[in-house]
């Protein structure tokens, strides 16, 4: 392939936004680019159709006997807007100060033209490797991957026959301290609306005789929290995987700072619940969270009105073991149960993401039958990052979710070594996204020899 900051380059100028059909061009461009990328590493490539954006399938194989690696990306990008916050255009690709700016450049296209660098150099000095390589490129992971679905009722089956993934779509705190994502949240979302009167009514004349929805609404909000911060939902909590040790180490060589961190929000206290601390409780612990509410009046001054009728958005994060069905319905029945008399209820329930945890060899939770490649594939991770970075990556579950990963286990039993490459300093999803050249070249060597300890093995 070209030189790799080339080919980034020239990836970032499509403008991949899956949200929006007005960048349709950009959509198709990524990815025929992806594609030509794959080809010229020797792949067969299939275009599989989608009712939105096609997604790619390549394969390199050779013998069944040699370990298999699918490797998950995405082409597709978040809207650059509000465009006058970029210093630069986000879609015509600048280098400054060591970084690459450019919308997608750390999400996801950066990390993926490592992967395919990686690949390029280990194939031209061995062309016979034995590694059997599977990728999978989608074009709607920001739109949260509705196509995928139907991708693994076609494909599942073959993709099965694979060991594991690898994946680069998660976060480290700087471009020296590599993360090894071990989990990643679920997720359940509702939107609970009350209603009351048939119209707005004047709070002078009618006020005292009916129940404002609003106030029916904070109650509700009010009673699905405990006073020291815990989810006040009947069996929320059952199935809670617990945290180990070895977990609590790993977060303490996290070079991040209670203080730090207070500093980065600018709050002035922490509210974690269930004793866990603050850098814990993003990591360990799910959560019930408001993300919206309103009702009535809303504009400059007064009105007195009583509402007619009042809403929360709601999502929950989910860890490990919480089933999202299980959840979601016992949200429901609660909120069913606390609705007062003269309030009529309606919800409307959301999506829903399973969580996903792997846990990596020689620990005392490893699964007793935690298959041989995928164990083989994390120490080779284990030596390839501490001799490239000079520091021995960490193994950290993290707060987000990306409910693709958990597709694959379930639909493929697939898990994923999950190799973080973007920084905070990477601004995703925000103006000025960039990406860092000097991660890029030392994350390319540790890949090339993550490949090629994988094809030993």
């Amino acid at each position: 392939m070209e030189v790799p900051l080339e080919s980034l380059k020239e990836y970032i100028r499509f403008s991949s936004v899956s949200t929006d059909s007005a960048h349709a061009q950009g959509m198709r461009g990524a990815r025929a680019y992806a594609k030509k990328l794959l080809e010229q590493l020797g792949f067969k490539v299939e275009v599989v159709e989608t009712d939105l954006h096609p997604i790619l399938l390549a394969e390199r194989h050779g013998s069944p006997d040699w370990p298999h690696v699918v490797l998950y990306g995405h082409y597709d990008v978040q809207p650059a807007d509000p465009f006058s916050l970029w210093t630069d255009k986000p879609f015509e690709p600048t280098v400054r100060g060591g970084r690459l700016y450019g919308r997608g450049a750390a999400d996801n296209k950066g990390p993926t033209i490592v992967h395919m660098a990686a690949l390029a150099r280990v194939l031209e000095k061995n062309p016979g490797l034995r590694l059997n390589i599977t990728y999978v490129i989608e074009g709607e992971e920001e739109i949260g991957s509705p196509s995928m679905s139907t991708f693994f009722d076609k494909y599942a089956e073959r993709l099965a026959k694979a060991d594991f993934m690898l994946v680069s779509d998660t976060g480290i705190p700087n471009t020296e301290q590599i993360v090894i994502t071990t989990a990643l949240r679920g997720l359940v979302d509702l939107e609970i609306k009350l209603r009351g009167p048939k119209s707005d009514l004047h709070s002078g004349i009618h006020g005292g005789a009916v129940y404002n929805p609003l106030q029916a609404l904070m109650e509700i909000c009010a009673s699905l929290h405990n006073p020291d911060g815990s989810v006040n939902v009947p069996g929320f909590y059952d199935d809670v995987v617990p945290v180990f040790d070895w977990e609590r180490h790993e977060l303490k060589c996290y070079p991040e700072t209670l203080e730090s961190y207070r500093q980065l929000l600018d709050v002035s206290a922490f509210y974690p619940a269930n004793g866990l601390s603050p850098l814990e409780a993003v990591r360990f612990g799910p959560t019930l969270e408001f993300n919206g509410i309103g009702g009535g009046y809303q504009g400059e001054g007064s009105k007195t009105v009583i509402p007619s009728e009042a809403f929360a958005k709601i999502t929950c994060r989910l860890v490990a073991n919480q089933d999202p069905v299980k959840v979601q319905k016992q949200i429901i029945d609660v909120v069913h149960s606390r609705c007062p008399e003269g309030i009529s209820l309606s919800i409307r329930e959301g999506g829903i993401a399973e969580a996903y945890l792997v846990v990596p060899p020689d620990r005392p939770n490893t699964p007793v039958d935690q298959p041989p490649a995928l164990a083989s594939a994390f120490r080779a991770a284990d030596v390839a990052i501490a001799d490239q970075f000079g520091r021995v990556p960490i193994y950290l579950r993290e707060g987000g979710s990306i409910p693709v990963i958990a597709d694959f286990k379930k639909r493929a039993g697939l898990d994923a070594i999950m190799i973080g490459l973007f920084t905070p300093l990477d601004n995703l999803h925000a103006p000025d996204e960039s990406f860092s050249l000097e991660l890029m070249d030392n994350a390319i060597f540790a890949f090339e020899r993550i490949f090629e300890s994988i094809a030993k093995s």
